[in-house]
């Protein structure tokens, strides 16, 4: 559709209206994203609401003060409007979706004239199960589990915020509105093993049927979905919904205009969410607690029912399951190449090429088909549970059986599913590339177990065909995008469509006056045996006369070494990411420099990225190695040894263009406004030493060099 004068008019005064009433200047990257976006929207060819023109997508870099957000929503509302799309706006975090619900959106609204509504839309699991809470407190009120045989399905209790108190609190702030039932939105944060006790997934939650349907804090957020012009997501979410086939969580691709904004996770998201994994002693206690449920189940079912019939198949399928397990446990223990690292009691052995030896590869056979029938019986089970709900029909159950027990064989039958993923994806055969197949070992105290892991080892296949293929036209961006200058590691990572169109915005800062960055000379490399004294040694003159100074550390274990060597002699200086929640680490820095005193914090990869500390919060970034990816990851060493096999040279391809984006990133805390100045200090000299270097140099911004040689 060609943009009509009327959208371009909206999209123009729109800006306008913004810039007049924030009393702010328009910027010259801005204009050119909302340009671009606007064209790339608006060449989308349709007919009778079907994309015609080639599957494509729009790919923006546009560094910190761009004003991002604002170009993107600008662009894309009106376009999305006149299209009778459904703008879902993706996020990698769950910051980043509050600030554009909470602030960015309101913001538009208020000082345009632009009519649009949005909600925002969150995977089950963050929100509360009134179901299950009542469950809980009933539990802990009779203290007798086989009254609720829910929690046959929780593990080990914590105590203090996960006591019949705070439940209490949980259900009278919810039942009086204080609370929207959102656990991202409770005052402080919930241990996972208190939050999984009163929450609930797709397989457990019994919908409609349930009592509290109509005040349900899930379905309640959902009810906005289907008329909101904007659904404010993040990339886990959209993920999820392809995997169902699109359209079961959002609105379906087709229908959808995307923006992905931190779109540089994607890639990485997509491979964490289609891996799979197995724990094989633990799945084994696991069929001990499912043994355990079918017998505390079976005098709540008629005899002779088809539901008391399921529970005989499901105990055999289970046996089954349990036999086969321990014969692949023996033959992982004994046949596998196991190097013990002490101090951790961790082993890794990654099946070179993705492929298993004979004798493994026939008990995966073995063992997927008999997952596969444990699975299938579990959900015979679900469904004559879920049959009993419809009061219209005739039934052998009683409805308060059904409402008690579809919660616990739903989880049954979810963790069953979750682990014919990973038989199934072990049974595969081919794929270019071929999918990492690992396996780990780990020792504690009194036990063991060994879990097998499958990945792919790239995400394009996935993503184009779930995703770009099918979605009505998509935006991608981010302050890194590019690796080395080039978008093309995206491009093999994301599997872009081959009409898609890249833009660097570029940045209104004016790097050489604002900031330096010094490489000093240093008597080791990270390489060295030397070089944890050598940063100890150094880093007390880096910090010397600064008031805020962030170092980043590759290596937790270094940050600690390092850290351990010098808060004897620095006492109430140095705080790192680990000593507490990061928010609260943040706020102790922040507030040390406000009193007028020295803070320097020590981070690790997520405060590379993760972190807004503007004006005088820092004033200097040290980096202490340059960031490449850890030589054990078996994804990256399976995608490694593809390259290699064809020719290619993975250090140059793939590790080296990601250390890029990661040191790009790490830089990018310093400047955050255009009022910003500082230094950055990178302690790694293979930055001039190495060939690949100054590429890794040249692809920071143009900030004054200091070198020492």
């Amino acid at each position: 559709m060609a943009l009509t004068d009327d959208t371009k008019h909206e999209i123009q005064q729109g800006y306008r209206d913004v810039l007049a009433g924030k009393d702010i200047r328009a910027r010259y990257g801005q204009r050119l994203m909302i340009a671009e976006i606007a064209k790339y929207m608006g060449e989308i060819t349709g007919n009778d609401g079907q994309r015609t023109s080639p599957a494509s997508a729009c790919v923006v870099e546009a560094g910190t003060g761009t004003g991002k957000t604002l170009a993107y929503l600008i662009a894309a509302i009106p376009v999305a409007k006149a299209l009778g799309k459904t703008l879902v706006i993706s996020t990698a975090t769950v910051a980043l979706q509050d600030q554009i619900v909470l602030k960015d959106l309101p913001d538009l609204k208020k000082h345009s004239k632009m009519d649009f509504n949005w909600t925002l839309a969150k995977g089950r699991g963050r929100y509360l199960c009134m179901s299950r809470l009542e469950a809980r407190l009933h539990d802990e009120g009779n203290g007798d589990s086989d009254t609720m045989p829910l929690f046959l399905l929780d593990g080990p209790r914590s105590e203090a915020s996960g006591t019949r108190a705070f439940f209490e609190e949980m259900l009278a702030s919810y039942g009086s509105r204080n609370w929207d039932g959102d656990r991202d939105h409770w005052p402080e944060q919930i241990p996972d093993d208190v939050w999984r006790q009163v929450t609930t997934d797709h397989r457990q939650c019994t919908n409609r049927h349930c009592s509290y349907f109509d005040s349900c804090a899930f379905f309640d957020a959902r009810k906005d979905l289907d008329d909101a012009d904007i659904v404010v997501a993040n990339h886990d979410l959209v993920l999820a919904d392809l995997a169902l086939g699109g359209g079961a969580i959002l609105p379906e691709p087709e229908k959808a205009l995307y923006i992905f904004d931190e779109a540089h996770h994607l890639p990485d998201k997509a491979l964490n969410h289609f891996a799979a994994s197995v724990s094989l002693n633990a799945t084994r206690q696991w069929l001990k607690q499912l043994s355990q449920a079918l017998v505390k189940m079976q005098p709540y079912l008629p005899g002779g029912s088809q539901a008391a019939k399921s529970l005989d198949r499901i105990g055999s399928a289970s046996r089954d399951v349990d036999l086969v397990l321990a014969r692949v446990y023996e033959e992982a223990e004994q046949n596998t190449g196991w190097e013990f690292n002490e101090e951790r009691r961790t082993a890794q052995w990654r099946y070179p090429e993705g492929e298993l030896p004979e004798a493994m590869a026939d008990l995966s056979a073995e063992t997927r088909i008999a997952t596969a029938n444990l699975v299938r019986q579990l959900g015979v089970l679900a469904d004559e549970l879920q049959g009993a709900f419809d009061e219209r029909k005739e039934h052998e159950l009683d409805r308060e059986t059904a409402e008690a027990w579809y919660p616990v064989i739903g989880s049954f039958h979810s963790r069953a599913e979750d682990q014919l993923r990973l038989w199934t994806a072990w049974c595969e055969q081919g794929g270019s590339p071929p999918p990492a197949r690992w396996a780990v070992r780990q020792r504690w105290d009194h036990a063991e177990d060994i879990t097998l892991y499958s990945s792919p080892v790239l995400a394009d296949n996935l993503l184009y065909s779930r995703l770009w293929s099918r979605a009505y036209g998509a935006v991608l961006t981010s302050a890194t995008l590019t690796a080395l200058g080039r978008f093309d590691r995206l491009n093999a990572r994301a599997g872009l469509p081959q009409d898609s169109r890249f833009l660097v915005v570029p940045s209104s800062f004016r790097y050489a006056e604002m900031a330096t960055v010094e490489v000093p000379a240093m008597s080791a490399l990270p390489t060295d045996d030397g070089f944890t004294d050598e940063l100890v040694k150094r880093l007390p003159d880096l910090w010397a006369g600064e008031k805020a100074t962030l170092v980043l550390f590759t290596s937790r274990r270094q940050m600690i070494q390092v850290r351990d060597a010098l808060a004897p002699d620095y006492p109430e200086l140095i705080i790192t990411q680990d000593d507490m929640a990061k928010g609260e680490v943040l706020r102790q820095h922040c507030s040390r420099v406000d009193e007028g005193r020295p803070s320097v914090l020590f981070g690790v990869a997520s405060f590379a990225e993760g972190i807004d500390l503007p004006g005088k919060y820092l004033h200097h970034v040290v980096i202490t190695r340059l960031p490449f990816s850890v030589p054990d990851d078996p994804i990256e060493a399976g995608l490694a040894e593809w390259v290699t096999r064809r020719g290619g040279n993975p250090f140059m391809e793939i590790t080296v263009p990601d250390a890029s984006i990661k040191l790009v990133q790490a830089v990018g805390r310093l400047l955050r406004t255009e009022q910003d100045t500082g230094r950055v200090t990178i302690l790694d000299r293979r930055i001039i030493a190495r060939r690949y270097g100054q590429l890794l140099l040249d692809a920071l911004p143009p900030f004054r060099r200091i070198i020492e040689r």
